[in-house]
């Protein structure tokens, strides 16, 4: 009986681990089945370049290096680099919007590459190095076309702007030894970068005071809202909340970083201009740029308020008031959440490497 008694107990352990560990796979399942899934195609030149900045974003689940554009089914590494096959050397990223916009995508896609040159990228010359945008929809079409545009118009560029938008037809993954090659031979892919000279392009054209900011304005759904922010970044940014003091993400922070919108991702403030005010709130002297909020009188309590909105997505933020103690003689009285937080080692990571230099100062 006893023996009887202990393989009862051992199947007894096994059923429930059993039990247990579909019930976890089940809800792995639903969450994966929940979340949402859209792609994205760019040819920059060397796709060992182009997989890190896309990886690195928030929002993506998973980047790719691969050909496109071409007339020659599953091609191998040396028929395009020979130039005959019409494929171009691209990333596929695979992204969920509900977290990063395509719009976003572009910023990135820009300023990675040097969009002025019309055969090849850096040290990479060829058809297969050019540069281009493959659209996988209208959507996609139009945002590309409009971004492109607004690069040519800024001025930023003497040249013109010749990176093509192209239809999406078909992707074919490179081997797999040029997948997250960044990751596998990490020193020789800096020393290739750096030897190529996209990295000095890039910290030259894009990261100086005078690069082009890109309008990161996005338009989110309800929907998309309810499911991308907390209840309390809802109440905040939607319902013009305001979260409890001293009990907020912010409000103590003191590292060194930019505060963006929750919702749009567009720079509202930086460290430099924080300071405690005692109030439990994070508090502000000034934003990054001006024309990033928008005020407007708030009559909600007896005394009359300044309310301040972002500028972008129109998020309530917080409010504005006098104070003799800030370098400025206002007071910027923000919710933390209605801010993301950026530290300065990950700007250029996450697309705002422009504003490396309010640190250097």
């Amino acid at each position: 009986m006893k023996h009887v008694t202990i393989w009862a107990a051992l199947i007894a352990v096994v059923v429930i681990s059993l039990g247990y560990t579909g019930f976890v796979m089940s809800k792995d399942s639903e969450t994966m089945s929940n979340r949402k899934h859209a792609e994205a195609t760019f040819a920059g030149g060397c796709f060992w370049c182009m997989e890190p900045p896309f990886h690195n974003q928030d929002g993506v689940l998973d980047v790719f290096a691969g050909y496109s554009g071409g007339h020659v089914d599953n091609p191998t590494y040396e028929q395009v680099c020979s130039g005959t096959t019409g494929h171009l050397e691209v990333v596929k990223v695979e992204y969920d919007p509900s977290v990063v916009r395509y719009e976003h995508l572009l910023e990135l896609f820009w300023q990675n590459i040097d969009p002025t040159d019309e055969y090849g990228q850096f040290a990479d010359r060829g058809t297969q190095y050019e540069t281009a945008i493959f659209y996988h929809n209208d959507e996609q079409k139009r945002l590309a076309e409009k971004s492109k545009a607004d690069l040519q118009n800024s001025g930023m560029f003497d040249r013109p702007i010749v990176t093509k938008i192209l239809p999406f037809t078909s992707f074919f993954p490179a081997e797999q030894y040029h997948q997250d090659y960044y990751e596998k031979n990490p020193t020789h892919y800096k020393r290739y970068k750096k030897g190529s000279g996209r990295e000095s392009f890039i910290e030259q054209t894009w990261q100086s005071e005078n690069a082009y900011k890109f309008n990161r304005e996005q338009k989110m759904s309800e929907a998309d809202l309810q499911t991308k922010l907390t209840p309390m970044q809802y109440q905040v940014t939607q319902q013009c909340g305001t979260e409890p003091p001293f009990q907020n993400e912010y409000w103590d922070n003191h590292a060194e970083g930019i505060y963006v919108d929750v919702v749009s991702g567009e720079p509202l403030f930086a460290s430099v201009d924080k300071y405690d005010s005692g109030t439990g709130w994070p508090s502000f002297s000034k934003p990054i740029e001006e024309d990033a909020l928008t005020t407007k009188k708030d009559y909600k309590l007896l005394v009359p308020r300044t309310e301040v909105r972002s500028s972008g997505a129109d998020s309530h933020l917080g409010h504005v008031f006098d104070d003799s103690n800030s370098d400025t003689g206002l007071r910027y009285c923000i919710n933390s959440a209605s801010l993301r937080f950026i530290p300065r080692g990950k700007l250029a990571e996450e697309g705002y490497a422009e504003y490396e230099s309010l640190f250097s100062k």
